[in-house]
């Protein structure tokens, strides 16, 4: 145990925010006494919202695509095709089946696709 304790636990605290801060980036505050305090920002786990969004979309417009190139009574038979299959073909015959944006998109793109 060492005599300055007190001392050794405040800078013991003062290099874990300051790691914080330099892990998490840092928020400036004024105080009621008018100094400008440095604080670590809180970090929160971030959820790719964004990535998943872009991958659902660009999955709709591959939908899209391939109902286009393919025509209505074709795409309806290889989506009922992977349905007799096995789990994972049965899978993706669940998200592949045509839906509205699907049929939007496709309808869409038919004229620039379809020759």
């Amino acid at each position: 145990m060492s005599i300055n304790t007190d001392f050794d636990k405040r800078v013991g605290h003062v290099v874990r925010t300051h790691d914080r801060i330099r892990r998490n980036g840092v928020v400036h505050r004024v105080g009621k006494d008018g100094l400008i305090r440095a604080r670590p920002r809180v970090a929160r786990p971030r959820f790719p919202l964004r990535a998943i969004l872009i991958v659902m979309l660009l999955g709709l417009a591959f939908k899209g695509v391939l109902w286009a190139q393919i025509g209505p009574v074709g795409y309806a038979e290889r989506v009922e095709k992977l349905r007799t299959g096995t789990t994972v073909e049965r899978v993706g015959a669940w998200l592949m089946q045509p839906e509205g944006v699907t049929v939007w998109v496709g309808g869409q793109l038919r004229p620039y696709l379809r020759r």
